[in-house]
């Protein structure tokens, strides 16, 4: 039996392509990052820290967060509807990346890891993104865009593992989930 230590549906429905003997469950943590940390280290600190409050079930945790980050900026979930589109308008025609950390812990053993994929946009214009941003799939998003959803549409091509940037590299995860089997 597994712990997704997430509140995100896409984790959720992700994991699910690796095994189905899952539930799911958060902890209330503090999010704040130390100042300076760069994005990789970023996702990976928070993946952990959403991971150890459930280190003492005796089952394996896994802990994700998800990151864009663009010229060492991390770009977080937009706050409204004007900082969306200044996301949107940043990544617009642009090359950026996104990192997403994992933590998988059961009692004392613990692996931690993060992924990069490179993701570059469209040119964007202005109509394109308020188009997108009245469709309301930006809100819940960092970087302010859903890669499974319509903001597909904004993407000229990726670098890396497609589902890294959904929010979980199943890949990756599957493979260190074997060490807690062995």
């Amino acid at each position: 039996m597994i712990i997704l230590a997430s509140k995100s549906p896409r984790r959720k429905e992700l994991l699910s392509l690796i095994t189905d003997d899952f539930t799911v469950d958060s902890a209330e943590v503090d999010e704040t990052l130390p100042s300076g940390i760069e994005p990789d280290k970023a996702v990976e600190y928070l993946s952990k820290i959403k991971a150890r409050p459930f280190r003492e079930s005796g089952k394996i945790v896994i802990g994700a967060d998800t990151v864009v980050a663009i010229d060492g900026k991390i770009l977080g979930k937009p706050k409204d509807k004007d900082d969306a589109f200044s996301m949107l308008k940043n990544l617009s025609g642009k090359e950026h990346s996104v990192f997403t950390g994992v933590t998988v812990i059961k009692n004392d053993k613990e692996i931690t890891f993060s992924v990069q994929t490179k993701v570059k946009f469209f040119d964007l214009d202005d109509k394109e993104i308020e188009n997108y941003i009245s469709s309301g799939e930006p809100f819940d998003k960092a970087g302010a865009y859903g890669i499974q959803g319509k903001g597909s549409l904004l993407v000229e091509k990726i670098d890396g593992d497609y589902f890294n940037v959904v929010g979980l590299p199943i890949s990756r995860l599957a493979r260190v989930l074997k060490e807690f089997y062995a």
